[in-house]
């Protein structure tokens, strides 16, 4: 067939460029999706560290009549206990950070990603992210 003067390919330079951006954009979006997972994940297992520490009561304060406080070793213990018993912390790097005082417990995770797509326009291929939760006993 022959080639018409008018018809210079350009259709096929704009489907090529097409397909090249559907591909970046597929992949940006499965890294910044697996970022988003891993986060909420950590976050997650950070609030139900905390929960679980807010059940530290100190038993003889109350019985006294001092009202609802935190006993800040049990409190930890809990948090700590409830940390061990977590399953999803593919994420989690380092030792989680647990303190307790009479008002709250506070639990901080460190997470980091390993980047597919992404990392090989990074230095270190990995995108990292600190999520922290607290919490306290509620009177009522």
């Amino acid at each position: 067939m022959a080639q018409r003067s008018h018809e210079r390919g350009s259709v096929t330079f704009f489907g090529i460029g097409l397909v090249a951006l559907l591909v970046f954009a597929g992949g940006f979006s499965l890294d910044l999706w697996r970022v988003y997972s891993q986060r909420r994940a950590l976050a997650e297992t950070a609030d139900a560290a905390a929960a679980a520490g807010a059940n530290g009561l100190d038993l003889g304060r109350y019985r006294a009549g001092e009202g609802i406080w935190l006993d800040p070793p049990t409190a930890e213990a809990l948090a700590w206990q409830n940390l061990a018993e977590q399953i999803d912390v593919e994420a989690l790097v380092g030792m989680p950070v647990v303190t307790s005082s009479d008002i709250r417990v506070d639990v901080e995770l460190v997470g980091s990603v390993e980047l597919t797509w992404l990392g090989a326009f990074t230095d270190d291929g990995a995108v990292e992210f600190v999520v922290r939760a607290e919490s306290g006993p509620l009177a009522g």
